[in-house]
């Protein structure tokens, strides 16, 4: 059995705020689900926007422009 990474609280404040993956309610209880695909889709597009897990948005990858590119004459 995989444990899941997020607590349910977590999710719920997510959709109620609008910010985490897709979701929908379903059945009589109106229970919120989630499809797989839309969530590893989800934590892919996080991932992507995440410096840390992206290089090409590492500040650290990028070239030195120096001080002279900072100062205004």
């Amino acid at each position: 059995m995989i444990k899941p990474l997020l607590s349910p609280h977590t999710l719920y404040v997510w959709r109620h705020r609008r910010q985490g993956p897709p979701s929908f309610r379903m059945g009589p209880r109106g229970r919120v689900m989630y499809r797989l695909e839309a969530l590893d889709s989800w934590v892919r597009a996080q991932e992507e926007a995440d410096a840390r897990s992206n290089p090409a948005l590492n500040p650290l990858n990028v070239a030195s422009r120096g001080r002279s590119a900072y100062t205004s004459t």
